[in-house]
């Protein structure tokens, strides 16, 4: 960024949905620098030199050759990318730590035993640790030396993180905190070293501890027979009268929630770097498969219904990668000014992060449930052969699979959605209930425009018009139900389905702009028909997640007098998205590989 754009106030999580933001200040790939660059050649020569050639041993279960490969990765810095250079790590922005998510994924598994170290198991004692226990631990934990888990599931609280039942004591002698209870599903289980574990003090508290695997009375339970994801390690953990030194007391007595959730944040947003590199790896296999692949003489990827499929998957995928590093740069910028020498770290870590937990939670879900839809097509255009372990894409779509209910459930991810954001509202922190307010009267008098300039000109009338949407739908929804609009979950995700739909949109939409900006129409050509096919089927989506929910908020004349709104916010002349997508489809297949 410049410099007059880091002395403008910081954008504020989920204002995009009532503010018009400057293009300038979005994150996007192509402002990637030369230094960017290198990390992401950096990690892909890593992957396809170390990983790949020992994919079958990983996939095995090889505990040896994983941490063998995670401190190899840590000698090329890879593990201390978000650990200050002042405990051991090389201080990366988040947008370099996002590239390395993203290159990682080729290696299927141990990207994710790479991932849960380097983000859950190890963020927590940089943002939330004190200085003694980051100088303790980080360096070890930078170089691979030591490996990292992170431990919130129990067999009885999995979306319900509060609701854990794992105790801590404090000693007689007030020198140790006595840990007894289970955590489930943890990843790296099998040879990490360091864990951090949840635990209510008194049965009462939500607290987080720093676990070693050396401290006696803590016990592993047998790997876990997975679907897929087959090369990291997933077992449970049991602790009977484990002595926690009280030094090892992460963050506050009762504020464990502070740690997880925000840590739970981070670890979406990283999520989703990693199904993009997924994503892309699946674009490439399946192009490439189209083009040597023949029926009835024929190459299949001549064929428009495969072309199509390779069309919708690039365009996922570059919505996909538009968000991950908007919200990357985002990030950055709130973590920027962080002393992490500080007692205060921890609480100015949470904060930051926390006003942005929206961005990330809309980065899972959409990331998650795009991933999962490109691999199910990479499958199909793979036909049989899809089915078959020898191919790589039947690896993806098996492992695809978790993320959805990784770092909370697409479902609980819904519901945090719009409830956070009218949380900030009630705060006052956005005017969204002002805005909403205002909107009332503006609605009836808007009448339909045909007429729009630029290359995109339409497009951004679309992205206003979904604003418009939310503001109406999730107003009359607030008044309807009032403080019980927490339990009318069906509303709630239809009001997070329009917010994902907005956010993804606009991400896509100020890339493409600033693109433009940067080279030319032609040579932005193929960014613009992504965005045209995006946002035209993005408002069909919106028109139907609004009409189901303004027919269980309202009803009689006043149903169908805001209906009458809503088709006047949506009214446009269509697109020809089936032209769009040969045009898309065409690049993709000549390329061999997503195409932007």
């Amino acid at each position: 960024m410049s410099d007059n754009q880091t002395k403008e106030p910081r954008i504020k999580g989920g204002s995009f949905i009532i503010d018009n933001l400057d293009v300038n200040r979005i994150v996007t790939p192509e402002d990637f620098t030369e230094e960017h660059r290198m990390i992401g050649e950096t990690v892909r020569d890593f992957i396809d030199g170390e990983v790949v050639p020992r994919d079958e041993e990983l996939e095995k279960l090889n505990y040896e050759l994983t941490v063998e490969l995670l401190r190899k990765a840590g000698d090329l810095g890879l593990l201390g990318a978000d650990v200050p250079e002042a405990f051991g790590g090389i201080g990366l922005d988040k947008v370099s730590s996002t590239i390395i998510n993203e290159s990682l994924a080729k290696g299927s598994g141990f990207a994710l035993s790479f991932g849960a170290h380097v983000g859950i198991g190890t963020l927590p004692i940089v943002y939330f640790g004190t200085t003694e226990q980051k100088e303790k631990y980080l360096p070890d934990l930078s170089s691979g030396a030591k490996i990292a888990a992170y431990c919130l599931t129990e067999p009885t609280s999995g979306s319900d993180a509060m609701g854990a039942k794992t105790t801590a004591r404090l000693s007689d002698d007030g020198e140790y905190y006595i840990l007894n209870g289970s955590k489930l599903y943890i990843t790296n289980a099998g040879f990490a070293d360091i864990f951090i574990v949840y635990a209510k003090v008194d049965g009462e508290h939500f607290t987080a501890f720093i676990v070693e695997k050396e401290m006696e009375g803590f016990t592993l339970g047998p790997e876990e027979k997975k679907m897929g994801i087959k090369s990291s390690s997933t077992r449970p953990l049991f602790f009977e009268d484990v002595k926690v030194p009280r030094e090892n007391l992460l963050g506050e007595i009762g504020k464990g929630h502070r740690i997880a959730f925000n840590i739970l944040n981070i670890g979406r947003y990283k999520l989703a770097a990693g199904t993009v590199g997924a994503a892309k790896e699946s674009i490439e296999l399946s192009s490439k498969y189209a083009n040597t692949r023949k029926q009835f003489d024929t190459p299949i990827s001549s064929f428009p219904l495969m072309r199509k499929k390779l069309a919708e998957m690039n365009i996922t995928t570059f919505v996909m990668e538009s968000m991950v590093y908007r919200t990357a740069g985002l990030l950055d910028e709130a973590l920027a000014d962080i002393d992490y020498n500080s007692p205060d770290a921890g609480l100015h870590s949470a904060n930051a992060i926390s006003d942005y937990a929206i961005e990330c939670s809309i980065n899972k879900v959409f990331s998650s449930e795009g991933l999962d839809f490109i691999a199910d097509e990479g499958v199909q255009i793979h036909g049989g052969y899809g089915y078959i372990q020898e191919y790589k894409i039947e690896r993806i779509y098996r492992d695809s699979r978790i993320n959805r209910i990784f770092e909370g459930t697409n479902e609980i991810n819904r519901l945090i959605i719009p409830g956070t954001l009218v949380k900030k509202a009630m705060k006052g922190e956005i005017a969204l209930l002002q805005k909403a307010q205002g909107l009332q009267g503006e609605l009836l008098q808007i009448v339909p425009t045909q007429e729009f300039e630029g290359p995109l000109g339409q497009e951004e009338h679309i992205l206003d018009m979904t604003k418009k949407i939310f503001l109406l739908v999730g107003g009359l929804a607030v008044q309807k139900f009032g403080t019980k609009l927490e339990k009318e979950q069906e509303a709630l995700s239809n009001l997070a389905d329009i917010l994902i739909d907005v956010f993804a949109l606009e991400s896509a939409l100020f890339r493409t702009k600033k693109q433009i900006a940067r080279v030319s129409e032609e040579k932005a050509a193929n960014m613009i028909e992504m965005t045209k096919v995006y946002a035209y089927e993005a408002l069909e989506r919106v028109e139907a997640f609004a009409k189901e929910t303004l027919t269980s908020v309202e009803s009689g004349d006043m149903l169908r007098m805001q209906l009458s709104v809503l088709k006047k916010l949506t009214r446009l002349t269509p697109a020809d998205t089936v032209a769009l997508k040969r045009s898309i489809a065409a690049r993709v297949v000549n390329n061999e590989r997503y195409t932007v």
